[in-house]
């Protein structure tokens, strides 16, 4: 592992990924604009269409933070880590919640989740937590499991490395931040989009990994909607899920069957222990509903002490 230092340079957010493909006339328009709103999703039969490009924000401020580098033996890469100390941090002794993200490089979510939270945390609105955010190197292969759907194939080179990702996160980032933040024990996960997908997965897969969940708009029509029809099964599995668990739903996401049934599946067999609640929002689309509700969320899930 090697410590680069603090970078509090101020970039771009990220651009969504979504695999459409933008007319050449957008790639070189001013501030490097491309490729931006995921697909609206038809029934599972049918793959995403192509959907129209959307705007990119401007420079946002990138708060002081550590980071870091880790070379993954999961992953068979180094891998790029940004952590946020929430205010007071160095004045004091106490430990802290830890939120991790995924889509977490200066370039993509973390400028504005750490923004959000610190602002909500000065204001008294928050609890202070650690951000974790992991930069992307290939995230269409790390949000994606298995799929027989020949069209989810071709969005990347490589997608179903979620397990892989997963190991990562767990069995070598985990430790370094346990190491290195004074944690309190708690942990979160926030992805939007694809790693809306992800913070899923591993929910039914690892639900112990995690102890709160948040996913905006998550990418349910991946594999057919696998994980939706596997979601009662999973549910009455031993470990059960416990904790807390949120997502929400864009007007444009094309989700609203599949985010019905998995809420149903919840309403069903939800166990003892799991805090759970699922949030259509047809006022944001897939492009704005992380910036528009993450900081409600995070708010309601962390509310002040």
């Amino acid at each position: 592992m090697r410590n680069s230092g603090d970078d509090i340079r101020s970039r771009r957010s990220r651009l969504r990924s979504s695999g459409a493909l933008c007319a050449a006339i957008v790639v070189f328009v001013a501030l490097g604009a491309g490729c931006g709103a995921p697909p609206v999703v038809p029934p599972a039969s049918a793959p995403p269409p192509v959907a129209a490009a959307a705007s990119a924000p401007g420079p946002e401020r990138v708060l002081p933070h550590e980071t870091l580098t880790i070379d993954s033996k999961a992953l068979g890469e180094t891998r790029r880590i940004h952590i946020y100390r929430p205010p007071g941090y160095e004045d004091g002794v106490p430990r802290y919640p830890v939120l991790y993200m995924p889509d977490g490089g200066v370039d993509e979510d973390f400028p504005h989740v750490t923004n959000d939270i610190d602002t909500a945390i000065r204001a008294g609105e928050m609890r202070p937590v650690v951000v974790v955010g992991i930069e992307n190197t290939e995230r269409r292969r790390d949000m994606t499991g298995p799929t027989e759907v020949e069209t989810d194939r071709k969005i990347a080179p490589r997608v179903g490395g979620s397990a892989n990702f997963r190991a990562f996160i767990r069995d070598e980032l985990m430790p370094v931040i346990r190491r290195r933040v004074r944690g309190n024990g708690e942990t979160a996960i926030v992805g939007e989009s694809l790693a809306g997908l992800f913070v899923l997965e591993t929910f039914f897969r690892e639900p112990r990994l995690f102890d709160t969940w948040i996913a905006f708009s998550p990418s349910l029509w991946w594999n057919a909607q696998a994980l939706v029809r596997a979601a009662d099964e999973r549910l009455r599995a031993t470990p059960p899920p416990t904790g807390t668990l949120y997502f929400a739903t864009a007007g444009d996401d094309g989700t609203d069957d599949a985010a019905t049934a998995l809420a149903a599946a919840l309403r069903a067999a939800a166990p003892e222990g799991l805090a759970w609640s699922y949030e259509p929002r047809p006022d944001q689309k897939h492009s704005t509903i992380y910036r528009g509700v993450s900081p409600e969320v995070f708010r309601r899930l962390f509310p002040p002490r």
